[in-house]
């Protein structure tokens, strides 16, 4: 004979509708709706790979589950070469180059490299969250990729030296300076008088320490864990270049995605990138005393000296007539005259 409580939970649940018996048992985890692969080339302990977790955590809790993005950092599907082309291709749905990666497929993203061009991050971002973004942005879109509205922040590139600080131009004359393999930034340093070698990161440590060069430029997190201070004594913060990185999309899992979702996605993804920045800000400051205590001397020059001379050389002209005199006018209304 049953008990009376079993017979009662029998006869409730006898009464209760299908679909409500469905909801009322344990809900069984389903597998995401849409589950996206995001690639990217920096540690887990990065801003930016923090922050992107938070990012896909919240897209998750708002699509009720519907919304999932696989985080890989750290090279973990190749290299900025492997997962540019991935992510056209689709093999990875999400992916954050910076803007001198992505400028090897789309040009005009180079533009926020254009050598003292930024005073300081209120410029930065009045032209990148306004219309020269918005341009590049729509260069962009032409090669079937989705950018979304906030980079995020790579940081000023500094320069660091063996020989004696930068306090200006004229410093640069004939100095063997390492930059990365970029047509933009050796254009810069010829412009200002230096002799730069092209050698890929790996080459850099060793290169200083041999005196094979004995300059080398980059942003300061950067030259802090490299520990660049052992084989550098000087560090200038000549902000010459800034950098950033597009969050961008795949253009097909984009589109895929319903308008709703892609609100969410949207937001998620935007509203951590402007998060992203302030942690960048706060890591910048934390740097420059510990490198300070490492030994480094270190001296903010002037920009004027700097801009004077890549007037001079012909820089600026050359490049305003590389990235067209459309996106050169949007740089220039967010930061005064450069050619």
């Amino acid at each position: 004979m049953q008990n009376p409580t079993r017979r009662r939970a029998l006869r409730t649940l006898s009464a209760v509708p299908a679909a409500g018996l469905v909801s009322a048992l344990p809900r069984i985890a389903r597998a995401a709706e849409f589950s996206l692969k995001y690639g990217n080339n920096l540690p887990l302990t990065h801003p930016l790979n923090i922050r992107a977790q938070e990012a896909a955590d919240r897209i998750a809790k708002e699509s009720k589950g519907r919304v999932e993005i696989k985080i890989f950092p750290n090279n973990q599907l190749g290299g900025d070469t492997d997962m540019l082309a991935q992510v056209r291709s689709g093999g990875i749905d999400f992916f954050t180059p910076s803007a001198l990666v992505i400028a090897t497929l789309v040009p005009v993203a180079a533009i926020n490299a254009v050598g003292f061009a930024f005073s300081d991050y209120k410029q930065v971002w009045a032209a990148m969250d306004g219309k020269l973004g918005a341009h590049v942005r729509a260069a962009i879109a032409k090669s079937r990729l989705y950018a979304f509205e906030k980079m995020w922040d790579n940081g000023f590139r500094q320069t660091t030296s063996s020989k004696a600080p930068v306090t200006g131009a004229k410093d640069m004359d004939g100095l063997k300076i390492r930059v990365p393999v970029s047509p933009l930034s050796i254009s810069m340093f010829k412009g200002l008088g230096a002799a730069p070698a092209s050698l890929q990161f790996s080459e850099v440590y060793s290169a200083l320490q041999t005196k094979i060069v004995d300059a080398q430029e980059n942003p300061l997190p950067i030259i802090q864990v490299a520990k660049l201070y052992e084989v550098q004594k000087y560090a200038s913060l000549t902000n010459h270049i800034w950098d950033g990185y597009w969050f961008i999309a795949n253009g097909r899992s984009w589109e895929a995605l319903p308008a709703d979702l892609k609100a969410i996605v949207a937001r998620g993804i935007n509203e951590a990138g402007l998060q992203q920045r302030e942690d960048i800000k706060k890591l910048n400051d934390s740097v420059v005393d510990d490198l300070k205590a490492k030994g480094l001397a270190i001296n903010t020059p002037s920009s004027d000296s700097f801009r004077a001379k890549l007037r001079e050389s012909g820089f600026y002209g050359e490049w305003k007539g590389r990235f067209g005199a459309e996106a050169w006018g949007l740089l220039e209304a967010a930061v005064g005259k450069l050619a």
